[in-house]
């Protein structure tokens, strides 16, 4: 198990190592984070955003790109304003 740990919104990624033919990569993973705390109650429309953000970023890392550099945690931040602008 791999954990990446990421500085924005307490983001916590968990990966499953791979084994047999997909040995080397990941199989899978869970992501906790802070950003259920952003939507509030009342704004399902925020919250599905956020759910949305937490998914692609779990994807990414599952797919193995680097979701601890500063260009991604830049993203993260944007997409994350952008829909708190949006539907917050």
């Amino acid at each position: 198990m791999t954990t990446i740990t990421l500085p924005c919104y307490d983001i916590v990624i968990l990966l499953d190592e791979g084994d047999g033919e997909d040995a080397g990569r990941y199989g899978g993973g869970t992501l906790t984070s802070a950003l259920s705390e952003e939507s509030g109650d009342g704004h399902p429309e925020l919250g599905a955003a956020l759910d949305a953000i937490e998914s692609l970023v779990l994807a990414h890392a599952v797919a193995g790109i680097d979701v601890a550099s500063a260009a991604y945690l830049e993203g993260i931040e944007t997409a994350v304003d952008a829909a708190m602008h949006e539907f917050g």
